[in-house]
């Protein structure tokens, strides 16, 4: 595991650091495939959109990428990109005049089952709930301990995935993924603008789908509008898409919209 912090080798960063005391950042976690940085743009584009709406100092953009592949000694590898507030006393009110702390971290591919994507994975409803901040929503902020109470409620490794609900029962979410549905020719994904996170690999879904003339729409969804999808996958970034064949032991639908961004996705 290759870390640097502000742009040097090391694994300490200062106790008071307003990511480890409050959440304070943002985190951007990014595919090494073939040696390159898969949507790596788009990972970009997302960090600064979401320093600017946190009120923090964007990282020069260039050098951030230089030490992506700096610690991206492997060809086929996760970079995880942290940028908090930086430093400072006690108390929630930020500093005037904070210095950012920037985390770059290489880590091994995860080695998921082959079979996630080409047999579908099993997920459950978690019955942890997101709540709703439009504030912060969409935002791939350091606040986790919804989705890590949500993967704690599970440890059957058949089931891949738990589906995440708000505080008025629509899916949000994975605790690690965005939702697709395909209802009649169209896609649906939750909205993210009350909770959940505007994953990139969502985006660049949204952006497939709309040049291969499939409609897609971002709606509330209710879990019971999976049971009559005609498919149901998953995306994150790491992932791509995979197909969902069964929630809380009831089969679901199997189309080839997954394969068929996974098959474009692998050309890119």
């Amino acid at each position: 595991m290759n870390i640097l912090v502000n742009g040097s080798p090391g694994t300490v960063i200062d106790a008071l650091d307003r990511g480890l005391q409050y959440g304070d950042g943002l985190f951007e976690t990014i595919a090494i495939r073939r040696g390159r940085a898969r949507l790596l743009s788009l990972h970009l584009e997302r960090l600064a959109a979401g320093c600017r709406r946190l009120g923090l100092a964007v990282p020069d953009l260039g050098q951030l990428e230089k030490e992506i592949f700096t610690v991206a000694a492997a060809a086929e590898c996760v970079v995880k990109v942290i940028v908090t507030r930086g430093g400072g006393v006690r108390g929630y009110r930020p500093p005037v005049s904070p210095t950012p702390t920037r985390i770059v971290a290489a880590f091994p591919a995860p080695a998921y089952p082959e079979g996630n994507a080409s047999q579908g994975i099993r997920l459950r409803i978690c019955t942890t709930r997101l709540a709703r901040n439009p504030a912060i929503a969409g935002l791939k902020h350091l606040c986790r301990l919804e989705q890590v109470l949500a993967q704690a409620e599970w440890h059957d490794e058949l089931i891949a995935e738990g589906l995440m609900l708000d505080d008025d029962g629509l899916v949000v979410c994975g605790t690690h993924s965005n939702l697709f549905i395909l209802a009649g020719a169209g896609l649906l994904t939750p909205r993210v603008d009350r909770c959940g996170v505007a994953g990139v690999m969502r985006r660049e879904v949204l952006r497939w789908a709309g040049s291969h003339g499939i409609t897609t729409c971002e709606t509330d969804l209710r879990p019971q509008q999976l049971f009559t999808a005609g498919e149901v996958f998953l995306t994150n970034a790491i992932i791509g898409a995979w197909p969902a064949r069964e929630l809380d032991g009831r089969p679901l639908a199997r189309g080839t919209i997954a394969a068929e961004f996974n098959r474009w996705l692998d050309q890119g």
